[in-house]
């Protein structure tokens, strides 16, 4: 699967950052301050009413002690993503024994 044809679901991707948080045991006013963001704007990345930028996005994974995908793709998609890495890997391997 190709991350970079998928658009994104901000909705989705707020799902995410919500159930994250919700692990970390952080109130969506303890994670806005930690990354320096307001309550409101936070409320709306998790809900999808608006979009984040990338330092937010990145600041957020920080905080949560998780990575950028993690947060952007579901699991399916992630996993699909590291199959198709181990795939290449083993095909380079390969093409080296040759």
């Amino acid at each position: 699967m190709n991350h970079m044809n998928e658009t994104l679901d901000y909705e989705a991707i707020g799902q995410r950052i919500r159930k994250h948080r919700k692990m970390n045991n952080l109130s969506q006013e303890e994670l806005s301050e930690k990354i320096g963001i307001s309550p409101t704007h936070m409320s709306h990345i998790e809900t999808g009413g608006t979009k984040l930028s990338l330092p937010v996005l990145v600041e957020i994974a920080k905080v949560l002690n998780v990575t950028t995908d993690a947060l952007l793709f579901s699991e399916k998609s992630a996993a699909d993503f590291s199959r198709t890495i181990r795939l290449l890997e083993m095909a380079i391997e390969s093409l080296k024994i040759q």
